[in-house]
């Protein structure tokens, strides 16, 4: 359920939105890459028309043609700093790419350990294809990212053992237990540390009336 209100006049407007969500017919991409997009916000990034204008751009490094966006988050999401109020300035878009073939020896590259020490320099990464996403969209590659995201094994499910009730049988409720004699367990519980009070201010008495000095 989705509310709105009004700054000016706080009326609201509720709205209720059913998201149904299927898992993907041929399952999850193994091959996932993530992409920092720097010159976009993440409300740019999320129609379909945007979408696919960065997956033609992506095909172009993978080289691939099965891609599909997995995931857009905004880069304040994942502690980047609010840009400043100057225009041009973007917040930053994270884009996860899958697809079911491998990294391109491009990608590869890209986010190898060379390229990395050369970004830790502050210098670009090592590429060997053409960046396909200039100029509509600036990827900082050094914060690329590849996953490979292989299927976990299914666990079987529980096996119902002899105390599962079974389909269509009605409950039946234990029988009444015998009644028990709590009496004993009673004056137990009582009287013992009854007997030991009495006991300690016995012998408290006998210390403090019948040890002074001259009795």
């Amino acid at each position: 359920q989705v509310l709105a209100y009004n700054r000016r006049s706080y009326e609201t407007v509720a709205q209720r939105l059913v998201v149904t969500v299927v898992p993907a017919p041929d399952g999850e991409p193994p091959y996932q890459g993530e992409f920092l997009v720097g010159n976009r916000d993440v409300e740019e990034l999320l129609p379909e028309g945007a979408r696919e204008m960065f997956l033609q751009a992506a095909a172009g490094v993978w080289e691939r043609d099965d891609l599909r966006v997995l995931n857009v988050t905004s880069a304040l999401d994942r502690g980047g700093r609010v840009p400043l109020p100057i225009e041009g300035r973007k917040e930053g878009v994270y884009v996860k790419v899958g697809s079911h073939g491998a990294f391109s020896p491009c990608l590869a590259s890209a986010a190898s350990p060379q390229s990395r020490f050369r970004c830790a320099l502050g210098q670009q990464p090592l590429a060997s294809c053409y960046d396909t996403f200039a100029p509509q969209f600036a990827v900082r590659w050094c914060n690329l990212t590849l996953l490979q995201v292989w299927p976990s094994p299914t666990v079987p499910g529980p096996t119902g053992g002899p105390g599962v009730l079974e389909d269509g049988g009605s409950f039946q409720p234990p029988t009444e237990a015998p009644a028990l004699d709590l009496l004993p367990g009673y004056l137990v519980t009582l009287l013992v540390p009854l007997a030991v009070a009495l006991l300690l201010c016995l012998l408290l008495g006998y210390l403090m009336c019948c040890r002074r000095e001259g009795v």
